[in-house]
């Protein structure tokens, strides 16, 4: 049985293939397009899984999307009846419904009328708790998903047994944690779609002085769910723009007037970054994790498991989720690579396998644990090559030298001499992580030692906020030693406290606070890279990699020709592409 499963006109549009109860791969569609979080039908991803699968679209059974039109109609007629919204925002709603309704026509104007696959519309947040919990490995669970919106519905909690995923309740629009976070980004004067995180790497240089006028705007219930102050808010009332098609997500203005008045003026994006705006940042977050653990507390209370599924786009709080076992009685976690929207297409394609192949509702093993994120594409050796002479001249007049390194504890050793001696290394190996972080096969790598290495990192090739923290990357069985708590983080998806007395030995990767987000690495998942932070720990005793996507101001390099053109013109010192050595000439 063949399942293309599809995240289509939301950001971070993407695509999944299952067969036979199998994930055979998976991407994003802004890495094929190279415009970040791009929206609308992925048909670069739907390609490249097709292929990889070595299938045809038309040979596919079922198509799951991670949306269902026309679902929870009562509560949307109750909204217009009681709020009267703006006619231009019931008109993008319509809209927003007939293109999900329509996928079926859209992959066949794109691919022909052959498609023979029947099509399920999965609710946007069931598809995101199945994107947890179907994959997790966990027997039973209690699931939750926050996000924006998807399918009038912001927040949905509930358990999971067997190959089933329950819903007991939900926060429907338009309150919303996520438009919450939203809007106070934007305040802070990051306009763009996904801008949240700067605000969380703001957030521990502020201190948490506007807690209590946050208060009015976030309300928690003595259920545990929350009630966002609408009159702060113009996303239920106004003509607020969202942009979903052929494009990057835009969203217009969230916040109205009154939150001016409540904070004082909102930061412009070209003004400086003033000691308020730290400690606004630093109160979003505070407040957003005072809801966000409020309900995880109810939660556990209605579904006392010591397991949690954890999905949707307020899942990509790191920070947030870092605190769950200190702050939650849970304890074990499973947050999936792609938590946000992304991941809808995994979860949707994962509920109708198990609605199809479920033995009373027994989970088929073939689906859990979902442990490595490697589904994009890879390059061989052939193809690798054939760039590197097609380049040759161009390298050379970059004032590279080229080498080609065959044997695998030699390439691990060499690289790791070079980040050792201070080098900025680029790294692309094997199949493009599925999911926003580089986990070691489209990363660029560091020595967490050097405090220097994040500014330059920042300014000459990142090109963003002098502020932006870094990840580390962490051998498996080093993490008790190194943080104060021990799991598996093999997404990146969690901050956790670094023991006091390594974080002057690794400031590169130490925040203000004395944290760092982390990526655990398993010698069975990632063989190549977990070498590398070997030979690494061999020569300076530190079992730590600084780590961080390998891009520019772009989406993270999915082919050898972008790897290869973002090492150019970003002036690092070394790219391995794969047993390739491109290295600048010193001086």
């Amino acid at each position: 049985m063949k399942i293309l499963g599809l995240n289509a006109y939301y950001g971070d549009s993407a695509a999944c293939l299952f067969i036979d109860g199998k994930l055979v791969a998976a991407a994003e569609e802004e890495r094929f397009r190279r415009i970040k979080h791009w929206a609308g039908l992925p048909t670069q991803a739907i390609n490249y899984c097709l292929e990889d699968g070595k299938v045809r679209l038309e040979e596919i059974d079922h198509i799951a999307i991670n949306r269902k039109p026309g679902v929870h109609n009562l509560h949307r007629l109750g909204f217009v009846l009681t709020h009267w919204p703006h006619p231009k925002l019931i008109a993008q709603k319509i809209k927003n419904i007939r293109s999900a309704a329509s996928i079926k026509e859209a992959l066949q104007a794109n691919y022909g009328p052959e498609i023979k696959a029947e099509v399920h519309d999965v609710e946007h947040h069931l598809a995101h708790l199945a994107s947890a919990f179907l994959v997790s490995g966990f027997s039973e669970a209690a699931c939750i998903s926050i996000d924006g919106f998807g399918d009038f519905a912001s927040t949905a909690f509930g358990v999971g047994r067997g190959g089933k995923v329950k819903i007991d309740n939900r926060v429907y629009f338009p309150h919303s944690l996520g438009i919450f976070y939203s809007a106070l980004t934007q305040f802070l004067g990051f306009p763009n779609y996904g801008d949240e995180y700067k605000v969380m790497g703001l957030a521990p240089y502020g201190e948490p002085h506007f807690l209590d006028p946050l208060r009015e705007v976030v309300r928690i219930r003595p259920d545990g769910t929350f009630r966002l102050n609408l009159r702060f808010f113009r996303h239920h009332i106004g003509d607020v723009s969202y942009t979903w098609q052929d494009r990057a997500p835009e969203l217009g203005p969230l916040y109205r007037r009154p939150l001016v008045d409540l904070l004082g003026p909102p930061r412009k994006p070209d003004e400086p970054i003033e000691q308020k705006h730290k400690d606004i940042a630093r109160s979003v977050q505070a407040t957003y994790e005072k809801a966000f653990f409020a309900l995880l507390q109810a939660l556990h209370k209605q579904h006392p498991s010591d397991n949690l599924a954890l999905a949707g786009g307020c899942a990509m709080n790191p920070v947030a989720n870092g605190k769950v076992y200190r702050r939650t009685p849970f304890k074990k976690m499973y947050l999936p690579a792609a938590a946000g929207d992304a991941g809808g297409a995994i979860g949707a394609a994962a509920y109708v396998q198990t609605q199809l192949t479920s033995d009373h509702g027994t989970l088929s093993s073939e689906l859990s644990p979902l442990i490595s994120a490697y589904l994009g594409p890879e390059s061989n050796e052939e193809e690798i090559h054939a760039l590197i002479d097609w380049k040759k001249k161009e390298i050379a007049d970059s004032g590279c030298l080229i080498s080609y390194v065959g044997d695998e504890e030699e390439l691990s050793k060499k690289t790791a001499q070079a980040i050792a001696d201070g080098k900025i290394v680029a790294w692309f190996q094997g199949r493009m992580e599925w999911g926003p972080r580089a986990l070691g096969n489209r990363s660029i790598l560091a020595d967490p030692r050097d405090a220097k290495i994040k500014d330059i990192l920042n300014a000459k090739v990142k090109r963003r906020e002098s502020f932006q923290p870094f990840a580390l990357s962490i051998l498996r069985e080093e993490v008790a030693e190194w943080f104060e708590t021990d799991d598996d983080v093999p997404f990146m998806m969690q901050v956790f406290q670094i023991r006091p007395k390594y974080r002057e030995m690794i400031p590169a990767v130490t925040h203000v606070d004395g944290t760092s987000r982390l990526q655990t690495v398993h010698q069975e998942t990632n063989p190549r890279f977990y070498r590398l932070i070997e030979h690494f720990r061999e020569l300076t005793g530190i079992p730590v990699l600084l780590n961080t996507s390998f891009n520019e101001n772009e989406p993270v390099v999915c082919f050898p020709e972008e790897a290869l053109d973002c090492f150019l013109r970003t002036r690092m010192d070394l790219l391995v592409l794969g047993n390739f050595c491109v290295e600048r000439k010193a001086g």
